[in-house]
């Protein structure tokens, strides 16, 4: 659906995205990540066709966005990040004039279900509710039947109960068949909804791929805690998993990357020694954990200090 190779863009004399490249697949959620300034929003313009680009190769539908024609605008849909919809117009009214935009519209009413919105048909945009306002914005973005969605921070200011139905609704449109470009500032809604990441940082890509796949590419273990006896000998307990022990404000953690075994172990131990395992847990590392931790590289700060 999307292909990207070395993307590159300047403003000026500041390079801004340094060679790029990533896919879209067709059916997928792809999780588009980043810091702030990190190039998302440039490279999701790019890909709609409303900023030109100083290198590489860029394919939406088989189209370089930036020779797009009104066909190609008729297979993409956009939901902004944020979206001023005229407050005098009833959802219905709305949804219809957008629609007239489109060469083959869905059914306005079964767009308007789609989105949860059936029962506010009738109501004027300006007595909605934040939620309802979003659920709007992606109404107009499906009106015209698109192949790929682009979504810009669906959920920003929604209470949790408005962005869990968000979700819902996402869910519904990929299973449904739709293809999806999110952007999003929320890692666990990223987690939750994008069955593949990319987390770019200052123009550059600093990981892909799935959730898990982050998590395993940079390392990271499973923590496994349970508050510390002070009659707990670390250097027997650390012999029995295998791997350094220690006690931190009165709780003993180890990292692993045998869960099962080395819980296994753990638990076999404290039976034998007559040991309590208190608030035992095993914690394994959020996306939020591996974004922290690619943001914040040290060494990475360094290197482009030094360049």
């Amino acid at each position: 659906m999307v292909s990207v190779e070395d993307l590159r863009k300047s403003y000026g004399e500041r390079e801004r995205l340094h060679g790029i490249s990533f896919e879209v697949r067709a059916g997928e959620i792809l999780g588009f990540l980043g810091t702030n300034g990190a190039g998302k929003t440039t490279t999701i313009e790019i890909l709609e066709g409303y900023r030109p680009y100083n290198g590489g190769t860029v394919s939406v539908l088989g189209v370089d966005p930036a020779h797009a024609t009104r066909a190609w605008r008729n297979r993409i849909g956009l939901v902004l990040q944020e979206c001023e919809l005229d407050p005098v117009y009833t959802v219905r009214e709305t949804v219809e004039i957008f629609a007239r935009y489109f060469r083959r519209p869905t059914d306005v009413a079964a767009t308007i279900e789609a989105v949860g919105l059936s029962a506010k048909a009738n109501d004027r945009v300006g007595q909605l509710s934040g939620g309802q306002k979003r659920r709007l914005d992606v109404a107009v973005g499906l009106v015209g039947d698109p192949e790929i969605l682009f979504l810009d921070e669906p959920t920003t200011g929604l209470d949790p109960i408005a962005r869990r139905e968000m979700w819902t609704m996402i869910e519904g449109l990929r299973d449904a068949g739709k293809t999806i470009f999110l952007t999003t500032h929320y890692m666990d809604e990223a987690e939750h909804l994008a069955d593949r990441i990319i987390i770019l940082r200052d123009g550059e890509i600093a990981a892909q791929g799935t959730a898990d796949e982050l998590s395993a590419t940079l390392g990271y273990h499973t923590t496994v805690t349970f508050d510390a006896d002070p009659a707990l000998d670390l250097d027997a307990l650390g012999a029995v998993v295998d791997r350094p022990v220690e006690v931190r404000e009165g709780v003993v953690r180890f990292e692993t990357d045998r869960v099962q075994h080395d819980l296994e172990r753990l638990l076999r131990w404290a039976r034998k020694g007559d040991v309590t395992l208190r608030n035992l847990q095993a914690v394994q590392p959020s996306l939020d954990d591996v974004f922290v931790k690619l943001a914040g590289d040290p060494a990475r700060d360094e290197r482009e200090v030094e360049s």
